[in-house]
């Protein structure tokens, strides 16, 4: 039997499984993290134990880097002391091919890990010693989108925000608050360089981390309690960078299916850790075999060779081509489409809906018909090819364990970008978007699914949505079997022209009347999404 925890006692066993083993000396890396890193990352959860862990191990392979990871987790403790801590920093990582095999590889580049919060002032304190070193040459982030945020729907500041900046520097809470109040610390320790890279998966996050910094900085020296010349180093890009990223790689919460193979395999201790946060991470990560990740090469302290570990080094324009051509054309539109159609044909797996032969139809014209003919090529990843992956090799992947439910979760934030983009670009283009069918299709099937209805008649809850309610109240009234058309139109229509949801005028656009239409046509009886998605993909598709 093997434990991860004493993983250097079990070589031989570990080599006879076929598990990939680190090539350099662990305790030495580890040593040199401890003391002097050159990469903090903050947020230890599975991208990072599936991503970004695997560069550095490489790296570490290949003698491009000499110091561990230091991880610094600044929303669940529980996940240090149970996940980090109670494994030495050392976990599995599990590569799920969509043939079903699985490669597996010991990562141990991790040097140690930290609970990060000023009020937990032991822990804390190394953390502040780490940014007041001038070893340290970049941060790299995956807190969530929501990480970065300061202010509530309406503007105003959160109140945990609200507070830190009352309370200033010292006494911070909020995610942002305490990465400021460390970026100060290093500005005391005499205006010391370094790249603070967000690879969260949102558009031009690069710009929302350094807006956030700034906001926060900018309060604190209103209220005296750092100086104009902190805010003056935050925005010299030769001593802070905010790095502009694409980052692609499906890392879905550990798999029971998975844990179950380990085990068979000789594994102990492989439980699931299930925190009081509701956080699910685990002994090992398991994650796809396809993976991205492109940064805008601003490093005012240097940085190791992350190239060498398949990391594309870019400017700032490029990554954002690439991050475009990912969010509105090549994944997330294909995504989307999947998961609020799926959940109305009540399937609760993304690869199983790659065996519908409607759906695979339906994502193609979308993406390949639809969304190619308007990208922008950013030439480091040729958006066909991109497609290709994605439609062939990775929605099918029966060993990702992600579902329709999860992806269709606030929609209404995200068909500006993964529809919306994409109409505006045949308007700018001077072609004809009423000649986009299913866009249009998926548009109106969001508003299907919005009444909670499957195609079989039956009730189901929506996945959390800001708008949720406001959504559902403009469609109250329309039910399956209505034939009222001008009904449905003054349902439909203040959704579909607000350009907040959509980022233009849809019966502006030339598809309002279409979406209506699709819309129409789904609610005749119970089948009628089916009947609807097949009639179009068979009739249309390809044309």
């Amino acid at each position: 039997m093997i434990s991860i925890k004493n993983w250097q006692e079990s070589l031989t066993e570990l080599k006879q499984r076929g598990i990939e083993l680190p090539n350099f000396d662990v305790n030495k890396l580890k040593e040199n993290g401890q003391k002097h890193p050159v990469w903090i990352h903050f947020g230890g959860g599975n991208l990072y134990r599936g991503f970004h862990a695997e560069i550095a191990q490489q790296l570490a392979n290949q003698g491009e880097l000499n110091s561990g990871v230091v991880v610094c987790e600044t929303f669940d403790n529980e996940v240090v002391d149970q996940a980090y801590h109670a494994y030495n920093n050392d976990f599995l990582e599990v590569i799920m091919h969509e043939d079903g095999t699985l490669d597996k590889r010991l990562i141990a580049v991790t040097a140690d890990s930290f609970y990060c919060n000023p009020q937990i002032e032991t822990s804390f304190s190394q953390v502040v010693r780490y940014f007041e070193d001038p070893a340290l040459q970049f941060t790299t982030f995956t807190i969530t989108e929501k990480g970065y945020g300061l202010t509530d729907p309406n503007g105003d500041f959160l109140p945990v925000i609200a507070e830190d900046i009352q309370n200033g520097p010292e006494k911070a809470q909020h995610a942002m608050s305490i990465v400021v109040s460390l970026l100060y610390k290093r500005f005391l320790a005499g205006e010391l360089p370094i790249a603070m890279v967000s690879t969260d998966n949102f558009s031009q996050n690069g710009k929302r981390f350094l807006d956030s910094v700034l906001t926060l900085a900018k309060e604190w020296q209103n209220k005296e309690f750092v100086p104009e010349a902190f805010v003056a180093y935050l925005e010299n890009e030769e001593k802070v960078s905010f790095p502009w990223s694409m980052i692609d790689r499906i890392t879905p919460n550990p798999s029971e299916s998975v844990q179950k193979i380990l085990e068979e395999d000789g594994f102990t201790d492989m439980d699931i850790i299930h925190t009081q946060k509701h956080t699910n991470i685990a002994p090992f990560s398991n994650t796809e075999m396809v993976h991205y990740l492109v940064i805008e090469d601003q490093f005012p302290n240097g940085r190791p060779a992350l190239e060498k570990a398949g990391v594309i080094l870019t400017d700032r324009e490029t990554v954002d081509k690439a991050d475009t051509m990912k969010v509105t054309t090549c994944l997330n539109p294909l995504h989307t489409a999947l998961a609020v159609t799926g959940c109305l044909l009540k399937y609760t797996s993304i690869s199983e809906e790659m065996q519908d032969e409607d759906l695979v139809s339906l994502i193609k014209e979308i993406g390949y018909h639809e969304g190619l003919p308007v990208v922008e090529n950013p030439e480091i990843i040729v958006p066909k090819q991109f497609i290709d992956e994605v439609i062939h090799r990775r929605l099918p992947n029966p060993n990702i364990p992600d579902t329709p439910q999860r992806i269709a979760s606030d929609t209404s934030q995200k068909v500006a970008i993964r529809f919306g983009e994409t109409i505006k670009k045949y308007l700018a283009k001077d072609k004809d978007a009423s000649q986009l069918t299913f866009i249009p299709f998926a548009i109106a099937a969001w508003l299907r699914y919005l009444l909670g209805v499957d195609d079989n008649g039956e009730s189901f809850q929506p996945s959390p949505d800001p708008l949720i309610e406001d959504l559902q109240k403009q469609l109250s009234g329309i039910e399956l079997g209505v034939e009222d058309r001008q009904k449905i139109h003054e349902a439909v229509m203040p959704i579909l022209a607000n350009k907040a949801i959509f980022g233009s005028d849809l019966y502006t656009a030339g598809i309002g009347e279409k979406i209506e239409k699709i819309f129409t046509e789904m609610l005749t009886e119970t089948g009628a999404v089916r009947k609807t998605l097949h009639q179009y993909v068979s009739e249309l598709g390809g044309k």
